[in-house]
């Protein structure tokens, strides 16, 4: 993964102010180090930096609370016109006895396959993460399944790629990584995902697509395609 390299020193009195506002991007495999910089001053300057840069920008953050605030911050001052992405801790512990949020997990796995085609913006890191092996983008990106709106769904191979997948069987999809089928109704709440999708099929092909409200069930907007990441 390419990006610049950052680096925010302690506040000194007499590194000039507009080094934050107008931030120069570093050479290939060089560092510069920001001076003078209080409270979100540092996400500023890296969504001027971003703004600039032709290329990903990692921002570094100390630990998962400091990655929150700065993607927050970053979200605010960059508003739509710098992508951000955030590529979070597991907030666990390696010998705990329960898995990571299921929030964590579909983030991480959204974040994964967007990256090989996020070329520009912010990738906000905890430094934790970075210390941790993951799978490899291609790996993602080739369990992945994509359906479309006119495509033939054969449920038994379908249901097959779910349980490989890594996806469950549920009477009512309640969280990601769950899928129920009712009649010509297939229901998915996929990974990466801020709502459940409901597949109505016609025969052995999609009729429609639509996301819906877990708790009322009623539908929420239709669309063409949707990505099912393991």
């Amino acid at each position: 993964m390419q990006g610049a390299a950052l680096s925010c020193a302690a506040p000194s009195p007499t590194a000039p102010a507009k080094s934050a506002l107008a931030p120069q991007v570093p050479a290939p495999h060089l560092v510069h180090n920001w001076q003078g910089l209080h409270g979100s001053a540092g996400s500023l300057a890296t969504v001027r930096l971003a703004e600039q840069a032709e290329q990903l920008v990692v921002y570094v953050a100390v630990d998962a609370e400091a990655a929150f605030h700065a993607r927050s911050e970053i979200d605010f001052f960059g508003a739509d016109a710098v992508p951000v992405r955030t590529f979070p801790d597991w907030e666990i512990l390696p010998y705990d006895h329960f898995s990571a949020h299921q929030d964590i997990v579909s983030e991480r796995l959204a974040t994964l396959y967007e990256l090989p085609s996020f070329t520009r913006g912010v990738l906000v890191v905890p430094v934790t993460t970075l210390l941790q092996r993951i799978a490899p983008p291609a790996f993602v990106r080739s369990q992945a399944l994509v359906l479309r709106v006119g495509q033939t769904f054969d449920l038994g191979v379908e249901r097959t790629r779910l349980v490989a997948a890594g996806y469950r069987v549920a009477n009512v999809v309640s969280e990601r990584g769950e899928y129920a089928v009712r009649g010509s109704l297939v229901d998915i709440f996929p990974m990466g995902a801020k709502h459940p999708i409901r597949i109505d099929l016609f025969d052995d092909e999609i009729d429609t697509l639509r996301t819906f409200d877990i708790e009322t069930q009623r539908t929420l907007s239709e669309t063409e395609a949707i990505r099912i990441l393991p």
